[in-house]
């Protein structure tokens, strides 16, 4: 998996990649207990306000700076993306009151749903081999779960020595780095420009492509099943330790310990599993595990069952996750043209965090006012229909001529499918 590291542009991103994530990482704890001091016992209302803003920019924000910035050279949006989310953390810390905590997220945020779509578009170029993307998005999902784990160790162990605002400095120079490596190296120029159209056509374009192609009109029900397991793990696993169980803190950490592990445990074998199986069986499969899990975390609510079963059941939700994550960016990357890829990219960056906008309450709300159980199959439920809607709208379709060959053909064009906005050939040009 490691030989795609060889490649010197794809090496500095996914080094920047990694620091960046550990900036934000460290930004996350650091907000919490900022959010502490303002607010106190408001702490918690605070932060849920937050995360809903990080949702509301990601899904609304993301398509629009992708159209304005559809020409701009990559290298310079994702620079800027990286010292706006640099200066926010640099003014964090002096805000004093609630209110300008959430204008700060929201601008924070906004930049990173105008980052992380730009990057993703950019990897399949310079690594356009299929087997080595794969391997690249291995490594990146790789990149995410490792953050989760550590992020908080990392942070827990800087807060023995310094105060929480020094974690926003870390945050600061980890995106100042990230901003630094993007800017050693040589991207893809943007393509030429094509028929000007409006800007709502282009803000809406990368879904209304999902709209029209098998795969991802299954990979929009694959999002909602993510959505229901992920929804589960992070917002009710310290419940299910504390409060059905009577664990600690450091056993809460276990359990998303476990989850991660899981996730890692497929990363690493997704790119040979893929030489074997077909990307609908393997993704459908995910599905079907992370379905039957959501369940079976509704059954340890009522009957809390030994420990370790739990802790096992949270690895398997994490590898479903995986099986799905992981290669769905495989999909993206063969139904996009070069004047369409990161309006792909960017559609799906929103349109899997519009799932969180409804797993996110359910698991929440429905658990607070009825219980864990309910709220554990009520997500099942869900995840059950996004699996059949998936396995429907999912059709087989005819496998590709040769392994690195996108079976969408070049001469595809946007405007034959959309009406507007034809394609233009692939770019060769670096910058």
């Amino acid at each position: 998996m490691l030989i795609v590291l060889r490649n010197t542009a794809y090496r500095k991103l996914f080094s920047a990649q990694v620091i960046a994530l550990l900036g934000t990482g460290l930004l996350t704890v650091a907000l919490g207990l900022l959010a502490f001091d303002l607010a106190a016992g408001r702490a918690g209302a605070v932060l849920g306000t937050a995360l809903t803003i990080k949702m509301l920019a990601y899904v609304f924000v993301a398509p629009l700076m992708a159209a304005l910035v559809e020409h701009v050279p990559r290298k310079a949006v994702l620079i800027a993306a990286d010292l706006v989310r640099a200066a926010v953390a640099l003014v964090l810390p002096s805000v004093d009151q609630v209110w300008q905590v959430y204008v700060l997220v929201f601008v924070l945020q906004s930049a990173s749903a105008t980052f992380t779509p730009a990057f993703q578009s950019v990897i399949p170029v310079i690594l356009p081999r299929e087997r080595d993307y794969t391997k690249a998005l291995s490594l990146s999902r790789l990149a995410y779960d490792l953050e989760s784990l550590l992020s908080p160790v990392i942070a827990a162990a800087l807060l023995v020595i310094m105060s929480y605002s020094s974690l926003f400095v870390g945050t600061v120079i980890g995106f100042l780095i990230s901003a630094l490596l993007v800017g050693t190296t040589r991207l893809p120029a943007p393509p030429p420009p094509a028929r000007r159209s409006s800007l709502l056509h282009r803000t809406t374009l990368g879904a209304r492509i999902f709209l029209q192609m098998p795969s991802l009109r299954g990979l929009l029900a694959l999002n909602l099943v993510v959505g229901c397991g992920t929804a589960l793990v992070l917002v009710n696993t310290v419940v299910y330790v504390r409060d059905l169980y009577g664990g600690t803190n450091a056993e809460v950490a276990i359990a998303l310990a476990c989850y991660g592990a899981g996730s890692m445990a497929v990363a690493l074998t997704t790119p040979a599993l893929l030489e074997r199986f077909p990307e609908r069986a393997f993704m459908l499969s995910g599905s079907a595990v992370i379905a039957a899990c959501v369940g079976a975390a509704g059954v340890i609510a009522l009957v809390q069952p030994a420990w370790v079963l739990m802790l096992l059941l949270w690895a398997l939700l994490g590898a479903g996750t995986s099986m799905i994550n992981t290669p769905s960016a495989r999909l993206l990357r063969r139904a996009a043209t070069d004047a369409t890829r990161s309006y792909l990219f960017t559609a799906q960056f929103s349109l899997s965090h519009a799932c969180f906008i409804l797993s996110y309450p359910i698991a929440g709300w429905a658990g607070a006012a009825a219980g864990q159980p309910a709220a554990a199959f009520v997500l099942a439920t869900l995840a059950t229909l996004g699996a059949v809607a998936a396995l429907r709208l999912w059709t087989a379709e005819p496998p590709a001529t040769g392994a690195d060959e996108s079976p969408v053909s070049k001469e595809w064009t946007v405007e034959r499918r959309t009406g507007r906005l034809a394609a233009q050939p692939e770019s060769s040009e670096r910058s």
